[in-house]
């Protein structure tokens, strides 16, 4: 496993000023503020390394921090996304455990670029360990002088926050992270405005993906040729994968963007207990759900698993033997994407449950054929008609499942109960 984000796991205490520091940390923000770099410099590198945002959406980073009016008089803030509500996915959690000032440092440079001076990051309600671990990170930085009120005697202020945020899926979403760091209800907002004009308290705001900012400080340490080059064209860098299911070694791998899935399953140590791979949904359970066949023949970048029908999202690989009901997958991914609708826009409000009950009633031997077809026709009805993701987050599944593996659905309505072996389901 490459060592880029997390360059520091092997050793004793790798979340320590001491040990980041021993492999380099910090000497690029240094740098920076010794020889008071040009914020368009730093932009243009980011811009060569082909970053893409490692939150789910792949936007390029370098172009998203370009949008910051840099010169715009008043407040600017860098916000760091960790709220990581993805099921599936598990990577920020031990980025921060594992190489807190890493992050720290990503926003700080972020926040000399973009002329922020206030930085939050939002953290998942549930990650306790996470936090503690950042605001021990966040203490030895200041004591060290690296953030606060003239660094180094720079003339540059940071400051950086850590906030727990309510547990809430739908806070993952940008606007209604803002929104909760306001302190009000976490509910997405109309785009446009976008945050780089109007964001936090109505003021410019750029928000990344928490391994988007830990991967700054390494791509202008070496340089953003060399950061493109672990990748491949329009795919820069390495990238985290949460493999998580039926494989016998689960966990976090960093691999090149562009690497074979064959490889990455390899590393995961293969399917569990000799079974067959049947399916994996190769981007968090938003994204389609990808039969063995066709995901045997991908490689692990945005584009490939684009081509094959699905999405790369946050990195989130969910593995699934042949022991697996999917029928009884979609039914728990609809679930939660109905418990988890902020309730806002009607689409989604009223869809979600909708599509959660007919998946269930099919699940339990009560389902139609009909019930298909009106399935494909309520996702439909919800895509694209909200004011976020969610609504599509919660129709593709459906969708993609009904399609993939409409001879289990059908074997449900016709004979009541599933085709795969009771006993084996999980």
């Amino acid at each position: 496993m490459l060592k880029v984000c997390l360059r520091t796991i092997d050793d004793a205490e790798p979340w320590s000023l001491a040990t980041y520091e021993k492999h380099g940390g910090y000497q690029v923000w240094r740098r920076i503020l010794q020889e008071q770099m040009p914020p368009e410099k730093i932009i243009d590198e980011i811009k060569a390394s082909g970053l893409r945002g490692r939150g789910g959406a792949g936007f390029p980073t370098g172009l998203k921090w370009s949008f910051m009016p840099r010169s715009k008089p008043g407040n600017k803030y860098v916000v760091c996304n960790s709220d990581e509500g993805e099921p599936g996915t598990f990577k920020d959690r031990d980025i921060m455990r594992y190489n807190p000032h890493q992050v720290i440092e990503g926003m700080a440079i972020a926040g000399y670029v973009m002329g922020a001076t206030v930085g939050y990051n939002y953290i998942r309600g549930e990650y306790n360990e996470p936090f503690d671990r950042m605001e021990q990170a966040l203490e030895e930085a200041r004591a060290a002088g690296l953030l606060g009120a003239n660094i180094l005697s720079s003339g540059v202020d940071f400051q950086m926050h850590n906030v727990l945020g309510y547990g809430a899926y739908i806070c993952g979403e940008e606007t209604a992270l803002m929104e909760s760091l306001e302190g009000k209800k976490g509910q997405p907002r109309f785009k446009p405005p976008f945050p780089a004009n109007h964001g936090l308290w109505g003021c410019p705001t750029n928000i990344n993906n928490t391994e988007s900012y830990a991967s700054i400080p390494v791509i202008l340490e070496k340089g953003g040729q060399w950061f493109m080059e672990q990748g491949i064209p329009n795919n820069g860098g390495t990238k985290l994968f949460s493999v998580s299911g039926h494989v016998n070694n689960p966990g976090n791998f960093e691999i090149p963007l562009g690497t074979p899935f064959a490889k990455l399953l390899e590393m995961a140590g293969g399917v569990r207990e000799g079974r067959k791979l049947k399916a994996v949904i190769p981007g968090g359970s938003s994204v389609p759900v990808l039969p063995a066949h066709v995901m045997m023949e991908c490689n692990m970048d945005y584009d490939s698993i684009a081509k094959a029908g699905s999405m790369l999202g946050s990195g989130a690989v969910i593995v699934m033997d042949d022991t697996t009901c999917m029928v009884n997958v979609l039914a728990r991914i609809s679930e939660f994407y109905y418990e988890e609708s902020c309730g806002q826009c009607t689409p989604c409000r009223e869809g979600t449950g909708w599509l959660s009950r007919i998946v269930h009633r099919i699940e339990h031997g009560q389902g139609t054929m009909e019930d298909l077809k009106v399935l494909d026709r309520a996702a439909s009805n919800i895509m694209g008609r909200t004011i976020c993701a969610l609504g599509d987050a919660a129709a593709m599944p459906v969708r993609s499942f009904i399609k993939t593996f409409r001879d289990e659905f059908v074997y449900h309505i016709e004979h009541k109960k599933c085709m795969v072996n009771a006993d084996a389901h999980n």
